[in-house]
């Protein structure tokens, strides 16, 4: 058998952070908002690409910078470098798929975006009074769809074995369609009601171990 081509496609809130920083920005500075449609969108009765575009385009554009500056300081999960630098002795690409907006990931990550393969999420327009969202990657309910991220990867990268690390409701569609999945919180709770295997965790030194000991060999 050929070698195994392996890419490592992760979300960012809530999984590379060890706090759900873009939530916690919503419930800032869209708070009747929030309390409104998120508790829908984690019930799976209002659907993510309706949600999200309803919260962020209630806010203000004046407040941008301070949206940005709040996640700029929220703390990673730990082992998240060390797992890099694992990855990246091995030749595995390390792909950030979020739900969120990827100047966020981009003002949290600082340095550490440069050893990232790719980041995939929303923009914002902060042009006009309030924000607009715009995204290349809707389909169906979702806003940034998982699964079409991976397609497109797809195309340019040879990915025979695509590992899942999720925490949340974003993660769940591409979670049914791949075959190595790392979950907790949410994410866990949404794939223990399906039925569907995958690995818990709770930072990034418990996923290399796994990594290394089951997915490797």
């Amino acid at each position: 058998m050929g070698r195994v081509n392996r890419a490592v496609f992760s979300d960012f809130d809530g999984t590379i952070t060890a706090q759900e920083s873009f939530v916690r920005v919503l419930e800032i500075f869209a708070p009747e908002e929030s309390r409104r449609l998120i508790p829908r969108m984690y019930d799976l009765s209002l659907s993510l690409r309706e949600g999200v575009r309803l919260l962020l385009e209630s806010i203000e554009s004046r407040h941008y910078p301070e949206m940005l500056d709040s996640v700029s300081r929220t703390p990673l999960r730990p082992g998240f470098e060390e797992f890099l630098s694992f990855l990246e002795d091995r030749g595995i690409p390390f792909i950030i798929v979020t739900g969120g907006i990827t100047a966020f990931v981009r003002a949290t990550l600082g340095p550490l975006e440069k050893r990232v393969h790719a980041i995939f999420g929303a923009d914002l327009d902060t042009g006009g009074p309030t924000l607009k969202l715009h995204s290349d990657w809707e389909a169906g309910t979702e806003l940034v769809s998982k699964p079409l991220v991976l397609e497109t990867v797809r195309k340019v990268l040879p990915v025979d074995l695509p590992v899942i690390i999720g925490d949340s409701v974003t993660d769940l569609e591409l979670s049914m369609a791949c075959p190595v999945v790392f979950a907790r919180d949410r994410l866990a709770g949404y794939l223990d009601q399906r039925g569907r295997m995958y690995y818990h965790y709770e930072d990034f030194m418990e996923i290399q171990k796994i990594f290394q000991e089951k997915i490797l060999r």
